[in-house]
């Protein structure tokens, strides 16, 4: 069973800034299952175990957007 985190981020608007979350997102270890709406701007990560909220954020601003932990 997966461990879920969510995140607000904050700038995206359209299907390519998903896409842009989502590529960076997936790079990190331990990722299953993403999820990203740029209409509610909800970030919901599944992993395989505890993530680093840092790698998270870095992730998300270097896709170019910014998130926090909700």
């Amino acid at each position: 069973m997966g461990m879920t985190n969510e995140y607000q981020v904050t700038g995206m608007s359209c299907g390519h800034c998903e896409s842009a979350v989502r590529g960076e997102v997936g790079k990190l270890e331990g990722v299953e299952q993403i999820e990203v709406s740029a209409a509610d701007g909800r970030l919901v990560i599944v992993s395989t175990g505890a993530l680093d909220d840092t790698a998270v954020l870095a992730a998300v601003d270097e896709a170019g957007y910014e998130a926090t932990r909700i």
